[in-house]
Parts: structure tokens; C-alpha cells; sequence
């Protein structure tokens, strides 16, 4: 399964804020908790090159907190502040606001010896759809300023929001990219619901998920389906599960469609537990990898180099 989405309000959203970074003094990057490094759009680093960014790692509550501390350390240890937070309760929300202080700290210092006027902080608020940037700006200004829902693409256009007399935010739409060059990478958006479910193939969104419970929460999925593995025979464990969970159609055969979104609808609601879906670990061992890579090409192109100049010297001699 191929997993794109990229409606045309989208390349207008970027084109919008790329327009408006001048307008904001730092950026309120929002990905989701439960899986905060393919929740990140690589278009982001293109488009807003060094201004000042706070990493926003909402849905906490729906996470594994202990990737989640792990995932606020890698991101320290790259150069990126970042605070976890869980807009739809409020939860968190000060340590935003006080994140954002620190990060300015040093400009506003040099606007107060220029005898500048303390003034709000201006922030743009960017991330990949149904991430919950307008559950978090109504939570921010107390009011439901922002449209929500649990939908991708709610928000089309930019809207300046005040927030007490603290913060002013400039909300975008949710901003997806052109190509996954990764598809677990698709898998995983549409599995959290960032995707609509109307372009991916429920089938094969809960084979993944199943295949992912049983590598990383082989516990959850026995307690959940009675089973720690899938079967060869995908009929066979969509059988048992259908069994289990009663999901029979007319007749008394098992309803396959319904039992794949019975599945998918477990890992989102959290009857599973607490998932994510981003590991620390995993990603390591990729830039490790890539690093070594990196290096072994290095060492090649100086070798190719250096015995092209051996040859040139010889044809001269």
C-alpha cells in the first residue's frame, strides 16, 4: 500500500508560511507524542532555516512515557528544546509559554538595552494535520478561537490568535509533504489518524499494526487478542481475532473489514495501552548507520581522488 496525501490548500499553506516567518519571532513546531520523529514534516527545516523553534510533543497522555522522556533527551541532544504537553486536558501548557522565554531570553535582552518595550511573543504555529495545533491554541487563550476536529485538514488558512497578553499565535493549516521516501513512515501517520482513512486500505493498516504490537508490545497483544505473533495465514489470525471480538456479518462469517478497523481503532483509542510508535533506539542505530555509510563513501571518493592524480602525474612523466 502507497500512502500519499498532499491536497493543493497544502502547497499554498507552505508557500504562506515560508511568506510569514518575518511576522513571528519563534516557531511552536507541534508533532505527536506517539510518534514524534515521523509526525515532524522535513519540510519544516527547509522552510524555516534558523529561527528560533520549541519542539511541542502533544498527546502525551496517549504515549509511552518513557520513550517520551527518552525523545525530549534526543531532541536536547541535537540542539532542540522541546516540552511534552496534553492540549486536550491543559495539560503543560505553562511550560510552553516559559519554554518560549527561554529560547528568546537573549533577543529580548538586546531589545530592552535598545530601550525597546516588552511586547508579547509572536509565535507560528506549524505541524502535520490532526495534531491538535487548534485544541491548543483555544486551550492557550481560554476560548474556542481556533476550529477543531478530529479530522485532517480542518484548518485552511492562517488566523492571528492573542493569547492573555503573554503570547500571540499565528495558527496554519497542517502541512503534509509531497513523498514519503519511507512508508512505514505513511503506515504509521495514517495509523495515528493524520491521514484520512478514506486513502489508505484498513487491511493492511492493521496487518501493520498487528506486526508492530507484536515486535515492540508482544504483552499488549496477548492480553488484548490472545496471541503474541500473526499467523502465515493472515486469514487465520484475522479469524481468531474476529472470534474473540465477535465481529460476525449476516450469515455468521467473520466480517473482515470490520475486524480491521476493530484493530486499527484499538491502537488509536488506547485499548492497547499507552503506544508510540517512534523509538529512540531505532533511530539511532539509523543515523549510526548512515554516519558509517557516510564515512565508508568518504573513504572511497578520497581513494578515487588520489588515484586520479597518480594516473595524471604518470601521464605527464
Amino acid at each position: 500500500m502507497t500512502i500519499q496525501w498532499f491536497p493543493g490548500h497544502m502547497a499554498k499553506a507552505r508557500r504562506q508560511v515560508s511568506e510569514s516567518l518575518k511576522l513571528v519571532d519563534i516557531v511552536f513546531e507541534l508533532v505527536d507524542a506517539r510518534l514524534p520523529l515521523s509526525s515532524r514534516n522535513p519540510m519544516i527545516d527547509e522552510v524555516i532555516h534558523q529561527k528560533p523553534r520549541l519542539l511541542i510533543l502533544n498527546k502525551q497522555d496517549m504515549a509511552d512515557e518513557t520513550e517520551t522522556r527518552r525523545w525530549i533527551q534526543y531532541f536536547a541532544d541535537k540542539g532542540f528544546k522541546a516540552v511534552a504537553i496534553n492540549s486536550l486536558e491543559g495539560k503543560g501548557l505553562q511550560a510552553v509559554i516559559k519554554a518560549a522565554q527561554e529560547i528568546l531570553a537573549d533577543k529580548w535582552e538586546r531589545m530592552k538595552a535598545k530601550g525597546m518595550k516588552p511586547r508579547a511573543i509572536r509565535a507560528m504555529i506549524v505541524g502535520i494535520p490532526n495534531v491538535g495545533k487548534s485544541t491548543l491554541i483555544n486551550r492557550l487563550a481560554k476560548k474556542n478561537l481556533a476550529k477543531t476536529g478530529n479530522t485532517p485538514g480542518v484548518t485552511k488558512a492562517q488566523q492571528w490568535i492573542k493569547v492573555a497578553k503573554d503570547i500571540e499565535l499565528l495558527d496554519t493549516p497542517g502541512i503534509l509533504w509531497p513523498k514519503f521516501e519511507d512508508q512505514e513512515v505513511g503506515y504509521k501517520l495514517a495509523l495515528t489518524g493524520a491521514i484520512k482513512d478514506t486513502l489508505t486500505n484498513m487491511e493492511d493498516l492493521a496487518v501493520y499494526g498487528l506486526n508492530f504490537l507484536a515486535l515492540h508490545y508482544p504483552e499488549r497483544m496477548e492480553e488484548r487478542y490472545q496471541m503474541t505473533a500473526i499467523s502465515e495465514e493472515l486469514v487465520e489470525t484475522f479469524d481468531h481475532i474476529g472470534k474473540l471480538r465477535r465481529v460476525f456479518a449476516q450469515g455468521g462469517e467473520i466480517d473482515y473489514d470490520q475486524v480491521a478497523l476493530l484493530i486499527v481503532r484499538d491502537l488509536r483509542d488506547q485499548n492497547l495501552g499507552k503506544l508510540t510508535f517512534d523509538f529512540v533506539d531505532e533511530q539511532i542505530e539509523k543515523e549510526q548507520l548512515a554516519e558509517a555509510i557516510e564515512k565508508e563513501n568518504e573513504e572511497r571518493r578520497k581513494k578515487t581522488a588520489e588515484i586520479r592524480r597518480h594516473s595524471r602525474l604518470q601521464n605527464k612523466e
